[in-house]
């Protein structure tokens, strides 16, 4: 038996649950945990269908993207997850999605405004968007120039990624991340329901104006806040 068996587990689970919320098409999306204590992470095989993929199909590697113990191939993406994690020491889990309105969004090479509450129950900016790759870049460790990517654009634009938990990649998609992978799947379908939200209220009204300030505050701090009263 696997020593690696809760962290599969809770990998699988939250693959399961990426399928199960509609944001993967057949086999595009990936979900990540990791056990920091020890030093490695978990992730689902590359393109291994969800009908058939098992909780020891899960791949376990290092943060060097290093297979520790599995038999398959790891996901395509497992070296942007692996540059993330080393980076980043506060995340548990990380999602990948090529979910529709998502991506929409990161093919215009758009960040999505903050245009409502819903939005604003989560986070206080517009969602990132990183600019497309260098070619150079591309031509060169691709899936870990993604991770240095996602990076750079929040230096550029001065954000925590403890409070922005997702990112759009320039004609790419998503990549979003939480405490664990459950969360990261939370925030994957978070981001998602807000694009295609932003997406209708663009096609309303293409000059509908960005959320107010107060309001943004308000819904943001009552969920997140010293004194937040949201939730049991």
């Amino acid at each position: 038996m696997s020593i690696y068996k809760e962290l599969q587990r809770e990998c699988y689970e939250a693959n399961m649950q990426l399928d199960a919320l509609k944001l993967v098409v057949y086999t595009f999306g990936n979900v990540s945990a990791v056990d920091r204590e020890k030093g490695i992470f978990a992730i689902k095989p590359s393109g291994v269908p969800y009908e058939i993929l098992k909780p020891e199909d899960i791949v376990i590697l290092d943060y060097e993207a290093h297979v520790v113990e599995g038999k398959l191939r790891p996901s395509s993406d497992t070296k942007t997850h692996a540059y993330i994690y080393k980076n980043w020491e506060n995340i548990g889990g990380i999602s990948h999605t090529h979910a529709i309105y998502s991506v929409a969004w990161a093919q215009a090479q758009m960040d999505i405004p903050i245009f409502g509450t819903t939005h604003a129950d989560h986070l206080t900016t517009d969602i990132p968007c990183a600019p497309p790759m260098r070619d150079d870049l591309i031509e060169g460790n691709y899936e870990y120039n993604t991770g240095i990517q996602i990076l750079d654009c929040f230096k550029e634009k001065k954000l925590s990624y403890e409070e922005v938990e997702m990112v759009l990649i320039g004609n790419h998609g998503p990549f979003t991340w939480g405490k664990n992978a459950d969360k990261a799947v939370y925030n994957s379908k978070v981001l998602e329901t807000i694009a295609e939200m932003a997406y209708r209220t663009r096609q309303i009204n293409p000059d509908a104006p960005r959320l107010k300030d107060a309001l943004i505050k308000k819904h943001y701090e009552r969920k997140h806040g010293k004194n937040a009263y949201y939730g049991q």
